[in-house]
């Protein structure tokens, strides 16, 4: 491999269930042109030397390769997405959605038929009911691809991001997000929630996770990074980031450093749209590039594109995805990196802007990538790819680079040697209390204290015992938790307060606002978690009119920190940077004294009515005196 080979786990409950151990040896370094300062910030926040030269074991992987037909080597570069609980007998609803979009009716008939190299799972594809299901599904992939002519294991991937973006729910362990582990600061927490989730991850059958998120999220306007993001100081984010990596490869699971080359300073969500960064090259090197380095010089797996536009790294306008002088250019050969490029998903509108369907998986690997994400079309793509190798635009030595590259992963992650998962592994490492136990623990030390006039918090059922908790209860992101309101509630209620919960929502009608200041007569405070606060946001009005009251307010940021900037008359403000369970209850613990806040903002708060004004520094979080 490309890399130093992960230590092996400890023999802890975050071990992962099956063997993960690296294959006897990995294929030399090219990383010549890696800088020694960026391998050498890198061990200083993991603990890690730099990556270091192994003989390889690729004439064995070549020798595979060498057997595999056209069909099969387009197919190893492909990564899909399939709906269904199981590989064989998924539900009839399940098979009429594959048959609508991929014309197979199972992920069995997929791998046989397009012997795709990769699965991507999603909650909303049915792929992520239960931990066993979950471990049986990957297992039964593994047997349809393992019956192939050529028997080349999958590797099954997702989103497990935590905190917003969360594939695999409850009874897993649900961790604190990016942003939250900014506002703590921990290099060892980051490591150590990398290494829980890497560890179910791998009992689940599921070896590449598409985190951490290298992005610097250095505007609050961004739409789709945002919490997601460790946060905006770029050595803040890259320490973090290599924390994680090595916390994922203790797992033995592959971590993916994601949106290469950087996505935190867009103002348009690429899902819907191409967006551009205008930053100088000397600005890209200075904010965007800091934590690809660390992430390569701990030894990232694989890396994740970006549809974005930066002209100043490509003249040509074409999406990162797209590009080669930024991905082979700068990717490969400047910053030495010679691990998987994936691309994100080949279904987001930012890639499909300027080039249709067909051309655009060609234009990819042409740029320099390995693997292709989730196209809306696999037949198109898929052909595509097939049609440009018979027709000379590509050559199979190109194709023959990535499946070398992807293959590498495989056998480092032990997946020749064992693809399958076990039903008591997943019993012994899926949502241990032990597991639990660190994830309530790293969540208490990132929740921020903003706002504390007169030293309100901490509260006590003694004095306000009775609390109303309204606000928006956006839907779960892993499917399996919530509504806020409630957790908030319940968790309240738990640490001896009465605690009523009346969602109000998103965006809460004036009828909502009226029931609200009702049920707000004769409480002791009012707790109200927000969401994303625009200037136009009537949860603005909820706030002004609970204020009114006289009732005490205390707010909750339950996403963006950037709320506190756009309300006013509250006595506390909290931020949790997520919706989850874990964050939620951490929450309140805080509130009520049960945990200190210890959080720091990773972020700049800034005026709502004057960008260049800071309201809140990086670096801020009150503390109790007593």
């Amino acid at each position: 491999m490309h890399h130093r080979a992960p230590a092996p786990a400890p023999s802890t409950s975050a071990s992962p269930s099956l063997p993960v151990s690296p294959s006897p040896a990995a294929a030399p370094s090219r990383r010549t042109l890696l800088t020694v300062t960026a391998a050498a910030a890198a061990a200083a926040v993991t603990g890690a030397t730099a990556p270091v030269a192994h003989a390889g074991t690729d004439d064995r992987l070549r020798r595979i390769i060498d057997r595999m037909s056209l069909e099969e080597k387009v197919g190893q570069l492909f990564v899909m997405r399939v709906y269904g609980h199981s590989a064989t007998a998924p539900d009839q609803a399940d098979i009429d959605a594959n048959l609508k979009e991929i014309g197979v009716r199972t992920a069995a008939e997929l791998i046989e038929r397009y012997h795709v190299g990769g699965v991507i799972y999603f909650s909303w594809a049915h792929n992520t009911r239960d931990p066993q299901q979950i471990a049986e599904l990957s297992n039964g992939i593994q047997r349809a691809a393992l019956a192939g002519p050529t028997p080349v294991p999958v590797l099954i991937s997702t989103d497990q991001e935590h905190g917003i973006v969360c594939r695999v729910g409850e009874p897993a362990t649900l961790l604190p997000g990016a942003m939250a582990l900014g506002a703590g600061g921990s290099l060892a927490n980051a490591r150590k929630a990398a290494q829980i989730a890497g560890a179910e991850l791998a009992a689940l059958g599921i070896r590449q996770n598409y985190a951490p998120v290298a992005d610097v999220n250095v505007n609050p306007a961004n739409p789709v990074i945002g919490v997601r993001s460790f946060g905006s100081d770029p050595r803040a984010v890259a320490g973090l980031v290599a924390a994680q990596v090595k916390g994922y490869q203790r797992a033995g699971v592959a971590a993916t450093s994601k949106h290469f080359p950087g996505h935190g300073d867009t103002a348009v969500d690429s899902h819907y749209g191409l967006p551009t960064i205008t930053h100088t090259p000397a600005q890209w090197a200075e904010l965007d590039a800091p934590p690809f380095e660390a992430a390569i010089a701990a030894g990232i797996d694989s890396i994740m594109t970006a549809h974005i536009v930066v002209p100043a790294l490509d003249p040509s306008e074409d999406p990162a995805t797209l590009s080669r002088p930024i991905l082979t250019g700068i990717l490969r050969e400047r910053l030495g990196y010679d691990g998987v490029v994936v691309t994100d998903s080949l279904g987001m509108e930012g890639v499909r802007t300027k080039y249709g369907d067909d051309r655009v998986p060609v234009l990819a690997l042409k740029a320099g990538v390995d693997q292709l994400l989730n196209p809306p079309k696999l037949d198109v793509a898929w052909n595509a790819v097939v049609r440009a190798v018979r027709e000379g635009e590509l050559t199979e030595d190109r194709l023959d680079e990535s499946i070398l590259r992807i293959l590498r992963l495989k056998a480092k992650l032990g997946l020749f040697r064992q693809p399958y998962t076990t039903r008591a592994g997943v019993e012994r490492v899926v949502g241990t209390a032990a597991h639990r136990a660190h994830a309530d623990r790293i969540a208490e030390a990132t929740t921020t204290l903003l706002l504390n006039e007169d030293g309100f918090l901490p509260l006590s059922p003694d004095t306000h015992g009775s609390v109303l908790v309204v606000g928006a209860d956006p839907a779960s992101p892993s499917g399996t938790t919530g509504p806020p309101t409630a957790v908030l509630a319940t968790a309240l209620r738990e640490l001896g307060f009465t605690a009523t919960a009346l969602s109000t929502g998103i965006t809460p009608t004036a009828a909502r606002i009226e029931e609200a200041v009702a049920a707000a007569a004769g409480k002791d405070v009012v707790v109200v978690g927000t969401y994303n606060v625009s200037a136009s946001s009537p949860q603005r009005t909820l706030v002004d009119r609970l204020v009114a009251t006289g009732v005490p307010v205390v707010t909750i940021a339950i996403r963006n920190p950037y709320d506190i900037a756009r309300i006013s008359g509250q006595r506390a403000t909290l931020a949790a940077y997520s919706w989850t369970d874990v964050e939620l209850r951490a929450a309140v613990r805080v509130m009520a004294g049960r945990a200190r806040p210890r959080g720091r903002l990773p972020v700049p708060v800034q005026s709502a009515r004057n960008p260049a004004e800071v309201l809140y520094p990086v670096g801020h979080g009150l503390s109790y005196t007593r």
